[in-house]
């Protein structure tokens, strides 16, 4: 359990600076980070980290994709999380 909360800490941290350096490119006119990255950051349980980075960065908060997705993964995860953790 103790290391379901570390990876869960670390991954979401991840999450936030991902959509910071991406943000960062973008200002900067550099390669920047593939989208599939991110959503699969936020598949791996990363979803808090991404979301919270897209509201405080204001990144690819125009993007439909990410603006429906990033929140449904996240519920999708709660209830997973919920369901493992009660009813197992």
């Amino acid at each position: 359990m103790k290391y379901a909360v570390i990876y869960l800490i670390m991954i979401n941290i991840v999450g936030l600076i991902i959509i910071y350096k991406d943000k960062e490119y973008a200002k900067n006119r550099q390669w920047r980070i593939k989208e599939s990255t991110i959503f699969l950051t936020a598949l791996l349980f990363g979803s808090p980290g991404v979301f919270l980075g897209m509201k405080k960065f204001r990144h690819k908060t125009k993007h439909w994709q990410f603006t429906l997705f990033i929140p449904l993964i996240f519920i999708i995860q709660v209830a997973l999380i919920y369901y493992l953790y009660y009813k197992l």
